[in-house]
């Protein structure tokens, strides 16, 4: 999850006052989404599992921080 201006690729979704814009492709794939805001901060539940054996990356972004960041 990272701060970024919507493209012609993305969808956009206004929910209680913020602005979410999530790539349409990556849409498909991760659905449902589902962001929560705890602890100062926000949650992210969606349908992607990663796996441990291939390191825990991110597909979408190759990230192997734990998440896509």
């Amino acid at each position: 999850m990272a701060l970024d201006e919507p493209t012609d690729t993305d969808k956009k979704f206004d929910v209680d006052g913020f602005t979410y814009i999530v790539n349409e492709t990556f849409l498909e794939k991760a659905q449902p989404i589902k962001v929560d805001f705890v602890n100062y901060g926000f949650k992210l539940d969606s349908a992607l599992t990663f796996s441990p054996a291939a390191g825990g990356a991110c597909s979408a972004c190759s990230s192997s921080k734990g998440g896509c960041g």
